[in-house]
């Protein structure tokens, strides 16, 4: 009889991506639970943290300096500038900028969007997990979580039923793109990598166009006026 051997622990980066990626997954439920989209806005500029400090610890172990800019425009655009824009728009919709933001735009429980996250999340971690990509630059469960946070963050835009907190599912969205994007392929140019970046600044730009047009002609973010349309 032949016993095995003992399991290797993981690595620092390994470990670090791991912890950060399951980090991301707890702010992206914290998001689906919150009532308010102050505080949601918050948690995405928390979770967006979290992207810059992946780029930096993957930039140490791999020697690839050019992460270190892409986390610094990550910082500066993720972590400053679109919580910056939104909590302004969210202060001119409701009059105030100290407001609370928007509250009451749950077409579920929380309870209930929780239990859906769950289940949403575990599918994906599954379905991700069972493609089979992993390595030394593609840790296993980082890859998996990511596959997870992209069905929350889709369940996020469906339950809620306000313009900002669906702007603020969709950046979650590509904050769950980019992990992906980190532990698979980080030796991308940097040139690649900021043109995505760019592609964040535009959404805001349009997201930041739709709440100010929605609520100009409802005087409200809610979107549940909007079912009329439908054939």
């Amino acid at each position: 009889m032949v016993l095995a051997g003992p399991a290797s622990a993981p690595g620092v980066y390994e470990g670090a991506a791991n912890v950060i990626a399951a980090v991301m997954l707890l702010l992206e439920f914290g998001m689906l639970r919150q009532a308010l989209a102050r505080d949601q806005v918050r948690l995405y500029a928390a979770q967006s943290a979290m992207i810059s400090v992946l780029a930096i610890v993957i930039a140490a172990d791999r020697n690839l300096p050019d992460l270190y800019v892409l986390a610094g425009l990550s910082a500066a655009l993720k972590v400053v500038g679109v919580p910056l824009v939104l909590r302004r728009l969210l202060g001119g919709a409701v009059g105030d900028e100290e407001a609370p933001g928007v509250a009451g735009s749950h077409t579920i429980t929380p309870a209930t969007a929780a239990l859906a996250g769950i289940v949403l999340a575990a599918y994906g971690f599954f379905c991700f997990g069972s493609l089979g990509i992993h390595g030394p630059a593609a840790p296993a469960t980082a890859w998996a979580i990511a596959g997870a946070m992209v069905l929350v963050a889709f369940g996020l835009m469906i339950v809620r039923r306000d313009v900002a907190s669906q702007a603020i599912g969709f950046f979650s969205l590509e904050n769950a793109i980019a992990l992906a994007a980190l532990v698979v392929a980080a030796g991308l140019p940097l040139i690649l990598e900021t043109v995505i970046l760019f592609d964040g600044l535009v959404a805001v730009v349009v997201f930041g166009m739709l709440i100010r047009a929605h609520h100009s002609r409802a005087e409200s973010l809610s979107t549940a006026d909007l079912t009329r349309l439908r054939g």
